[in-house]
Parts: C-alpha cells; sequence; structure tokens
C-alpha cells in the first residue's frame, strides 16, 4: 500500500524504482498552452517508454502505465486514496534486430479487480510476433476483446515506436534503394518535402 508522507506526496514502492507522485497538486500546464480556465484535476494517466540494449545482443522495451484520480475512488469494495495508482502496469517485451519477440514479461502492481491478472498468461501469445506492420492486428488476434487487458493493449500498441526509435537501423530498409521506413508518414516526412530534399536528396519525390 502507498505512505502518504506528510508533505502530501505519495511513495510508492515497485520492484525496481522507487516512484513519488504529487497526491494533491496537477502538473502544471506548459507554458505554450493558453491559461486555462479554472478548473478541477480529476485523472492522471501516466505511460512511459524506455529502451535498453542488452549484453547478449538483443533489446528490451519496457513500458509502464499508471492510472491516478485526485479523489477517492471506489472499485468493488476498495477505496483508492487521491494519487494512489490503481491501475499500475508493466510489459517488457524482449527483440531481436528483426523486431521479433524473444520473451514478455507483465507486471500489475495494482488493478481495480481480482480477475485482472487472468490476462498475463495469455500474453505469452506474442512470442515469436514481428513488431511492424500488422502489429496492431496481431495484438487483437491474440488478446483482443475479454481475451485481454485494455491497458496492456495500448501499451503493446505504442511500443513499437519505443522499439524503431531504440534499435539501431529498425527504421531502415535492408536494400539502400528503397528509403527508410519512417519517410512518407507524416507532413515532415513527406517525400515532395522540404525535409526529404535535405535529408536524402536520394529519395525526395520518390515513387514507390
Amino acid at each position: 500500500m502507498p505512505r502518504i508522507l506528510q508533505s502530501g506526496w505519495i511513495l510508492r514502492l515497485s520492484n525496481e524504482a522507487i516512484i513519488m507522485r504529487v497526491q494533491d497538486k496537477p502538473r502544471t500546464t506548459h507554458p505554450m498552452l493558453s491559461t486555462p480556465t479554472p478548473r478541477t484535476p480529476l485523472h492522471t494517466r501516466e505511460i512511459i517508454f524506455q529502451g535498453y540494449e542488452r549484453e547478449d545482443g538483443l533489446w528490451d522495451i519496457e513500458a509502464h502505465l499508471s492510472d491516478c484520480k485526485f479523489q477517492p475512488f471506489i472499485t468493488g469494495n476498495k477505496t483508492w486514496e487521491p494519487g494512489e495508482a490503481f491501475h499500475d502496469m508493466w510489459v517488457r517485451l524482449t527483440l531481436n534486430r528483426e523486431l521479433v519477440i524473444q520473451a514478455i514479461e507483465v507486471a500489475m502492481d495494482s488493478h481495480p479487480h481480482p480477475e485482472c491478472p487472468e490476462v498475463i498468461p495469455p500474453m505469452d501469445a506474442l512470442i515469436g510476433a514481428r513488431l511492424g506492420k500488422g502489429w496492431r492486428k496481431t495484438i487483437n488476434e491474440h488478446l483482443g476483446g475479454i481475451k485481454g487487458c485494455t491497458h496492456l493493449r495500448e501499451l503493446l500498441a505504442n511500443i513499437a515506436t519505443a522499439a524503431f526509435q531504440s534499435i539501431p537501423g529498425a527504421l531502415f530498409d535492408p536494400d539502400d534503394n528503397k528509403p527508410p521506413l519512417y519517410l512518407g508518414t507524416c507532413k515532415s516526412w513527406d517525400f515532395d518535402g522540404p525535409v526529404v530534399l535535405r535529408q536524402y536528396p536520394k529519395f525526395y519525390r520518390w515513387k514507390g
């Protein structure tokens, strides 16, 4: 259980880290956003992705999701205190250079219902799958609907981006005559745009 300190912070222990969260103060609005209308904070969701290079030639990509409320929150017969995470979930994928899943681990430090951890064993069905085109479809085939957890699916769907950012060469086609895989996927990387002209003139106005 979290321990509420006199300062108003919540100290929560997990397997590998000590996380401190402000109990009664929302995160300050970004200075580039307009000054908001007076309002009451209700909910905070935090999602973090981290990539690690392992000594055995593989990569670990970890995802962490937490949800907390600013008011007491009841699920079943449990009352969650303000700032106490009622969702606190971790996923670790171990990948090779080809982005194929070698291993998967899942932990739920906090969950609103006793049945929630029942979704963890089916996650092993993703071992051998590859992150890339069709990844969301793969998630839904194995973990969609009542076979899985909405929040774990959300982490898995977006963990691929962290993998692409972490693993060298993940976004480059082995064929040097083909453009990096991220070209043509957003405004800045428009094949007909100035960024591609500057960074990859070879593929400027490329037609695949």
